[in-house]
């Protein structure tokens, strides 16, 4: 017979379109080193954020799926392009086999509660801009607030290639923040999940005059909270850590080295040749 594992014991499903998402799971695990990840990073299609909702809610759905075969008690959707045109969706996929949680709303609650904070700037894909997401919610929360988006639509393909910190990324980096668009604002949401890679840049650029907010450290902790009040917070030793990825890149590799201190074994799982799957 079967061992049954408490509903605490059960993993955290967390997935991105790439590596972006290692950011908010390495912060999950700092945070909470006792709960046991499911991680899955559709490299084969990525970047998520030039492609149509319709295709990103597919993919999702069939993560999605795939997260739930280990019995996860919980679903991060670990991208903002995923969790701008998508997370309904899911939730509702998912029903109540697990919670689903995006990486959106903690972040709006979270920089609109910071007293100062009166004009706001995000950058993000053309998906997550598109979408207007945050700036439809942050008016929701804060009726002084005003908001600028700007889409960056090079800034994750070229993490994902490695190109960050070098003479590249910086010249890319200062010419999206010198944009007119995003001028005088006081602070800046990282509006991808990739971004805490470059924050580093990105602060250089501005001196301490903004104040930035990635979705990593304050993912994790409403992660956290969420946890504890459903009473799912794991009280045992974590289990066995799975990454897996539908398309090998170097890149990828080199990233789960940096944030896990290469503990971790990647497992290639096409999902789409194993289902029929149309977009």
């Amino acid at each position: 017979m079967a061992r049954k594992v408490s509903p605490s014991a059960r993993p955290l499903g967390i997935f991105d379109s790439g590596i972006g998402g290692l950011t908010v799971a390495s912060a999950i695990h700092e945070l909470m080193p006792d709960e046991t990840l499911v991680y899955f990073g559709d490299t084969a299609h990525l970047p998520y954020g030039d492609k149509s909702p319709e295709a990103i809610r597919k993919w999702s759905q069939a993560i999605s799926d795939f997260l739930l075969t280990f019995n996860c008690k919980a679903i991060i959707i670990a991208c903002n392009s995923i969790s701008s045109v998508a997370f309904d969706v899911v939730k509702k996929h998912v029903g109540n086999k697990a919670i689903v949680i995006n990486v959106i709303d903690p972040v709006v609650d979270y920089v609109c509660a910071q007293s100062g904070t009166k004009h706001i700037g995000i950058i993000g894909t053309k998906a997550t801009v598109k979408s207007d997401v945050y700036a439809l919610k942050i008016k929701q929360k804060s009726k002084k607030a005003s908001v600028s988006s700007l889409a960056t639509p090079l800034l994750a393909p070229m993490i994902e290639e490695g190109f960050f910190n070098n003479k590249i990324s910086k010249t890319i980096i200062n010419d999206y923040l010198s944009r007119p668009k995003i001028k005088n604002i006081d602070s800046l949401i990282l509006g991808c999940t990739h971004y805490p890679l470059i924050r580093p840049e990105i602060e250089q650029y501005y001196k301490g005059r903004v104040n930035i907010f990635d979705s990593a450290r304050i993912v994790a902790h409403h992660v956290q909270w969420v946890l504890d009040e459903h009473q799912l917070l794991n009280t045992g030793k974590a289990g066995k850590h799975r990454f897996f990825i539908s398309d090998y890149t170097q890149s990828f590799e080199q990233s789960t080295k940096i944030f896990f201190k290469g503990k971790i074994k990647l497992e290639q799982k096409n999902l789409w040749k194993e289902r029929e799957f149309k977009v």
